[in-house]
């Protein structure tokens, strides 16, 4: 397998998605270009859950509509069942996006205000015509089914518009949307960012529901680590456009092994995660993309930075003695926090 950044890559047939080697890149006139995501690459085991983690601005959603081809990434692959996403064009992609369906950060503007729910929910099905119904009675069988089982009355909340509707109950709305075709990913961006913490619940019970229920496998964004511990199989953290540490959500949670991923457990307000936050705490601001740092990109906020770290890009290695648990970092700590 070619390069540093598709080392930790696992060799398993159930891959239903693999990214290598994602570059995304956009233009900033006479400053010269946005390097959003840079060389990154993960994969995502048909039926897990990998969280994707890391501070505003660091390229999750960029990702994740990378993934989706939406915007069509500057170079690297991004294979679906064996199949490059990136490679495909006109019809051929257009044909393979039910497959792989995303759940947008906000809940209310991402639905069409005009539309009634029972529209925006059943609109995939007639594009997609009878290629997706099985039967006469398909589409209105499945719209009632979905909107029902997302914990809404599919007959009284399927005749009004969005505005009549909670933030909360707008995301049950996303969610019904994105499975009506019956996809094999969903890629989650920030799904409870912007709700109260109590429907955060109801809406993460949820998507650990529909999982189950229909086979799901799914890639969650979101700046929240206690988020993301509680649905994650597999966790990955990024800083500035690049991975940092990628592995098994538990292990890393435990064994947090590089600076940034510290740093942010340390911020989370929970009692039971015991790191020395003077120790970890983010200095500086973060810097610009469109003029990153060389080196580690995080050096220039790491307590721990030595000059290898300004000039050299740390491999991503394989932390000693454990199966799942990759870090990019020159010298990444190897204690246990108990947790």
């Amino acid at each position: 397998m070619a390069g540093s950044g598709t080392a930790h890559l696992r060799d398993d047939p159930n891959i239903l998605l693999r990214v290598e080697n994602l570059v995304v890149e956009f233009p900033a006139g006479r400053k010269g270009k946005v390097h959003a995501v840079s060389d990154v690459s993960f994969d995502v085991k048909e039926g897990e859950t990998l969280g994707l983690v890391g501070e505003s601005g660091c390229g999750k959603s960029t990702t994740a509509k990378a993934v989706i081809q939406i915007p069509t990434p500057t170079s690297g692959h991004v294979y679906y069942n064996g199949t490059d996403l990136a490679a495909l064009r006109g019809e051929d992609m257009r044909r393979m996006r039910p497959e792989v369906q995303m759940i947008f950060q906000d809940p209310i503007s991402s639905l069409n205000p005009r539309r009634k729910v029972r529209d925006i929910v059943s609109e995939g099905v007639r594009v997609w015509g009878s290629s997706k119904a099985a039967a006469g009675s398909f589409t209105q069988d499945r719209i009632n089914e979905l909107i029902e089982a997302v914990g809404l009355d599919p007959v009284a909340a399927g005749e009004r518009r969005p505005h009549e509707f909670s933030g909360g109950q707008c995301q049950r709305i996303s969610v019904a949307r994105a499975l009506v075709l019956d996809p094999k990913i969903v890629i989650c961006d920030e799904p409870v960012s912007a709700l109260d913490v109590s429907v955060q619940a109801q809406i993460l019970n949820l998507l650990e529901d529909m999982k189950q229920r229909y086979g799901l496998t799914l890639l969650f964004i979101s700046h929240d680590l206690s988020v993301v511990k509680n649905v994650s199989d597999r966790v990955m953290v990024m800083y500035l456009g690049k991975m940092c540490e990628i592995g098994d959500g538990d292990h890393i949670y435990e064994r947090p092994a590089h600076p940034y991923t510290r740093a942010l457990l340390s911020a989370v307000p929970d009692a039971s995660v015991e790191i020395e936050v003077d120790d970890e705490v983010l200095a500086g601001e973060l810097p610009s993309p469109i003029n990153p740092p060389s080196g580690c990109r995080f050096h220039t906020r790491c307590s721990s930075a030595q000059e290898v770290c300004r000039t050299t890009e740390p491999q991503v290695r394989q932390l000693v003695g454990v199966e799942d648990h990759w870090v990019a970092c020159h010298f990444p700590h190897e204690t246990v926090v108990e947790i």
